[in-house]
This record gives C-alpha cells, sequence and structure tokens, in this order.
C-alpha cells in the first residue's frame, strides 16, 4: 500500500524517511518489474502500522540507535537500517535475518538484504534498492531504463535493474545458501523506492518498466536556475536527508545555502516556501548540474555494457 505524504505527519526525520519507505509508490510497475514487489505495510497493519509510527515520533532514541550509527555514511545503508528497524519491531514483525553474506570457496557471492516469513506462512526474500535517477535524452527514440542516469554518472536504472534480476534476488535459490541453515524455499522479491527527476518543462513518457505513480522531481543546469530561481529560497540536502520531505528553520536554510558558480557536480536541492514562517516547508526538489553535465550523462546513458 502506498500513500503519499503519511511521512509529513511526523516531526522526526528518521521516523519521516521510515514512514517514506513503508509509503512511498514504487518506482518500478507491478506488471513490468520482471519480478514480484514487495508490500511493506499488509492492508490489515495499516492504521497499526500509522500509531507505531506516531509513537516512535514521540520516542525515537532506539530508531537512531540503529540509524544513526557513524559506520552508515552511504544512503542505501541508512534506509537498510531503517526497514530492519521496523521488521524487527513494528506491528508486523517478522524478520528472521538481515544481510545475510553468502560465500563460496572463500568468495563472497553476494549479501542478502532481508529474510521474513508472511503471515500465510511463505517464506520471503526483499531486496531493497533507494535510487535517485535523473532522465535524460528526451525525444531520442523509445523511453527506456538507460535515460535514466545516476547524478555522478555512475549508475544507470537498467543496470541496477539487470542486477538486481539477474544476480541479487537469485541469491536465494542457490545451493551455497542453502547450506547456511535457512530453511526455503524463498520468493524473491523487489523493494525498489527513490524518486525520478526530469528536466525542468519536459513531460516525458516513463519506458512501461517504470510505475505510472512513481516519485518525480526536476533538474536544470545552473544557467537554468539562475534564470528561473527570482527570489525563491534554495538549500542544498545532504545525502542522507534525500528520502522524505525535510521542513527546515529559516536558520538551517541560511546554513545549507549554496555556491552556483563553484558547483562541478550535480547537487540535490529543496525549494521552500518561505510564507510558512520560522519553519519552513518545502515546495519542490530538484538537482542543479553543471552546464556539461548534460551532454556527459547523455554519452553515458548511450553507453554500451557488456
Amino acid at each position: 500500500m502506498t500513500l503519499a505524504g503519511n511521512n509529513t505527519q511526523f516531526n522526526d526525520p528518521a521516523v519521516r524517511d521510515l514512514a517514506w519507505l513503508l509509503f512511498s509508490p514504487d518506482l518500478l510497475s507491478a506488471s513490468h518489474a520482471g519480478a514480484p514487489l514487495a508490500c511493506a505495510v499488509a492492508h490489515d497493519k495499516f492504521e497499526a502500522t500509522l500509531s507505531w509510527l506516531a509513537a516512535l515520533d514521540k520516542n525515537p532514541a532506539a530508531l537512531h540507535v540503529q540509524a544513526y550509527k557513524p559506520s552508515l555514511k552511504r544512503l542505501g545503508l541508512y534506509a537498510e537500517a531503517l526497514l530492519e528497524y521496523f521488521l524487527r519491531h513494528g506491528p508486523d514483525a517478522r524478520l528472521i535475518a538481515a544481510n545475510v553474506p553468502l560465500r563460496a570457496s572463500g568468495q563472497t557471492l553476494g549479501e542478502v538484504d532481508f529474510l521474513l516469513q508472511a503471515h500465510s506462512g511463505e517464506r520471503l526474500h526483499w531486496e531493497l534498492a533507494v535510487k535517485f535517477y535523473l532522465h535524460v535524452g528526451e525525444g531520442e527514440g523509445a523511453p527506456r531504463l538507460s535515460d535514466y542516469v545516476g547524478p555522478n554518472l555512475q549508475d544507470r536504472f537498467d543496470l541496477k535493474h539487470d542486477r538486481l534480476l539477474k544476480h541479487q534476488l537469485g541469491l536465494s535459490a542457490r545451493d551455497e545458501f542453502a547450506s547456511l541453515g535457512f530453511d526455503g524455499p524463498w520468493r524473491a522479491e523487489l523493494f525498489v523506492k527513490g524518486k525520478l527527476f526530469y528536466r525542468r518543462g519536459s513531460t516525458p513518457m516513463p519506458p512501461r518498466e517504470v510505475a505510472d505513480d512513481h516519485l518525480r522531481g526536476w533538474w536544470m543546469t545552473v544557467s537554468e536556475w539562475r534564470e528561473s530561481k527570482r527570489d525563491e529560497l534554495y538549500a542544498v540536502l545532504p545525502r542522507l536527508a534525500w528520502l522524505a520531505e525535510r521542513a527546515i528553520s529559516t536558520e538551517d536554510a541560511a546554513a545549507l545555502s549554496f555556491e552556483a558558480n563553484a558547483l562541478t557536480s550535480p547537487i540535490m536541492v529543496a525549494n521552500y516556501d518561505q510564507s510558512s514562517g520560522d519553519i519552513l516547508q518545502e515546495r519542490s526538489r530538484g538537482f542543479i548540474v553543471p552546464e556539461d553535465w548534460p551532454e556527459r550523462a547523455l554519452r553515458y546513458a548511450r553507453l554500451t555494457t557488456t
């Protein structure tokens, strides 16, 4: 079940991010994902989950211990910590194991993100991915997943999707995994959340693998941003703040300001409503990219891999 806006009723950033993980739309279409999609919150657990999150929002210390470890510097690891906390302590707790490494002949084959048991008794293997891709190449042929690239041009939606299907989801079906003592069989499911960013003013048709209701943002070059920003307020979002919407104070907004002239790589920013008092609410979210980034991104999108 997804329900946009369910994260905004909570005050604690980590609780907001957890609610975003649970309730935001999937990036992939259920009919064309290539594998079953995970259901984080069963319909009959919806209200209980909201109540549990509300209580956690009032006392989030235990969640902070798990989610704010110094070692969790990557966004994906932070998201895994949030989801693990829910699966261990939430109203529908059913976690068997998390981050199970699979090795053979001294070599690591991969790591299974989550093993859990459904109420039906079915055993589930979830692979979590939280991705933020920018769309490039509008008008150049049929829409495709390779048109969505990571801001630093080291990741692409088609490559990530392919690895999830052909490698990650198959880990729990390998003979080596059975030897670890986790009795199967396992139903492997995708848990893919995130946001796709489109060049400001463009409305391309997404490929069939992408969910119709996926979260959307915008991107602009520095010059396009300068021409459009007028007196609006923008603030840089640190990577671990990329999930749920962030309400910030006017002082925090000033501290997160940036110098566009010095921009050498894309940055995610939020546009804030300055009429909302001392606590500013997000209007929209997007990326500002260097002038040469669109050309480099298009080359990366068209790069053939083997």
